[in-house]
């Protein structure tokens, strides 16, 4: 039934990324033990950075592996990746190999029914309060599905303290950055997860790269940041489109802006190195065009090169404000607020963002709000110095494409939550920009 479903979905309506789970598993709630019993399993959690970071571990060990079952959607919960299964088609008899993103809270039931041979930690930061609580609660949801798997190899974001509050029983290996600072310096005021968490005095930094991430130490007692077993020594080059960076010792380029995004592609080296792929196959790997689901897309409308970037909580988002700070051409900026279950209910978090410093860089000369709470991010764009009358104001987002179309800037940034992406996605396809669904 989960089968027939999701060819139909797919074959006629071109979308269902979960329901041929949810289907599935309502006939058999056990339905994903049966589907994994032959597969190994990484899965790929954590605030910031999933779906990205599992596109990338995919392309590394796709350079090895011919056959890996993935959930390319970022539909991370039970049903996606359920649906996920049934959507793939398993060559041979031998073990498969799966990469799954997975929602933090449920990486425990996940676990409780599958293989798990990695999990690849990549950050824990304030998220959809209503869901998870504080990052402490969920980091605890991500710890009881690890500890049900002790050989599992734990490969961790060593920069965030987070990751080496509590001893695992598993083999763990840390990524991070490593450029030799020597500062003492204290994280930004307002950042979370900055306690020490042997003796709660407060960090220092030897260096930080944002929020509470960086080569983290404790004065008082000696809690400091772990040795690091995966390195990204330098930056060379960064600009919203690409970065590129020494891991190792070997220099590599991704198409893709953001520091927060060579942190996932230290994740992706740091699997690649566990599982044996060579510096030069990670290289090759990392040299590729494809776009992924709201992380960086670039839609041609009417003449304008359209970035869709999706953001969800204050840390990532003013990753993405510093990452298109640094165009060297004038935009338009538009961002779109929902506050459905999957966005985080609660969008207070948007007054914890670096919008005033954005405003104040002058890069932006349009500004465009819209979604379901576009009075919330109207009000929040005009405190942060945007004045009335130059903002423009959408909720319907079927008008969008020739509202944006009428821009005088070349480029567009579209930043949005969740399910205003799917929205705004679905007025692009409406209007034949895109195809519908996910599928490229």
């Amino acid at each position: 039934m989960g089968k027939l479903s999701y060819s139909v979905l797919h074959g006629i309506f071109k979308g269902g990324s979960s329901y041929p789970g949810k289907l599935a598993q309502k006939i058999d709630p056990d339905v994903l033990r049966s589907l994994g019993r032959n597969y190994d399993v990484i899965i790929i959690t954590g605030t910031n950075g999933k779906t990205l970071t599992t596109n990338l571990v995919v392309k590394v060990l796709s350079q090895k592996y011919d056959d890996i079952l993935t959930n390319p959607t970022g539909s991370n919960m039970m049903r996606g990746i359920i649906a996920a299964f049934l959507a793939h088609k398993k060559h041979g008899k031998g073990r498969g190999l799966a990469v799954l993103e997975v929602d933090e809270a449920n990486v425990a039931p996940v676990s409780a029914a599958l293989h798990p041979k990695a999990y690849v930690l990549t950050n824990i930061f304030r998220d959809q309060m209503d869901r998870y609580g504080e990052f402490y609660t969920t980091y605890q949801k991500i710890l009881d599905g690890i500890e049900m798997h002790p050989d599992a190899t734990v490969i961790a974001n060593g920069d965030a303290p987070i990751f080496h509050s509590k001893e695992f029983k598993n083999p763990v290996r840390y990524f991070g950055f490593d450029r030799g600072g020597t500062a003492d310096e204290f994280a930004p005021v307002n950042t979370d997860g900055v306690l020490c968490p042997r003796c709660q005095h407060i960090l220092h930094y030897h260096e930080i790269i944002y929020s509470n991430l960086g080569d983290y130490f404790c004065p008082t007692c000696g809690f400091k940041r772990p040795a690091l077993s995966t390195k990204m020594t330098a930056i060379t080059a960064q600009t919203p489109t690409s970065s590129s960076f020494t891991i190792d010792g070997h220099d590599y380029q991704l198409g893709i802006g953001g520091t927060y995004n060579i942190y996932n592609a230290l994740a992706a080296c740091a699997i690649g190195k566990e599982f044996g792929i060579t510096p030069e196959q990670i290289d090759k790997a990392f040299a590729y065009d494809e776009q992924v689901f709201g992380r960086q897309e670039v839609i041609q409308v009417g003449g304008k090169a359209v970035t869709l970037v999706l953001v969800k909580n204050p840390v990532g988002m003013n990753q993405v404000l510093e990452m298109i700070g640094h165009d060297d051409e004038h935009f338009a900026f538009g961002f779109l607020l929902n506050a459905k279950y999957a966005d985080g209910k609660d969008t207070s978090w948007i007054w914890d963002t670096n919008l005033e410093q954005f405003v104040a860089s002058k890069r932006a000369t349009s500004y465009l709000v819209g979604g379901e709470r576009y009075k919330d991010i109207e009000y929040r764009v005009q405190v942060a110095g945007v004045p009335a009358a130059e903002l423009i104001t959408e909720p319907d987002l079927s008008k969008l494409p020739d509202r944006i179309a009428r821009f005088p800037e070349k480029k567009v940034y579209l930043l949005a939550t969740y399910t205003a992406m799917l929205a705004l996605r679905k007025s692009f396809a409406d209007a034949g920009l895109i195809k519908a669904g996910f599928e490229k």
